[in-house]
């Protein structure tokens, strides 16, 4: 069990390894959910991880795609 202390502002430090295992970064926000009486800690993602590949095969469009698969595959 990891654990963290509460100073007299409410503040804590989240322990390192629990920012490795989120992947929790300076900036990052932080929610905590409550479910059936606990509350759980949650990285906020606003953006979807996938934006970052949106448009990223346009040079290919119109192409035909069964062609384009067997050069993929060098037949």
């Amino acid at each position: 069990m990891v654990a963290a202390k509460v100073t007299s502002k409410g503040q804590i430090t989240i322990p390192k390894e629990v920012r490795e295992r989120m992947g929790i970064q300076p900036g990052d926000q932080l929610e905590f959910v409550e479910a059936e009486g606990l509350y759980h800690l949650k990285k906020r993602i606003d953006e979807s991880p996938f934006n970052k590949w949106w448009g990223y095969l346009k040079h290919l469009e119109g192409q035909d795609v069964d062609e384009l698969v067997r050069e993929m595959r060098g037949h």
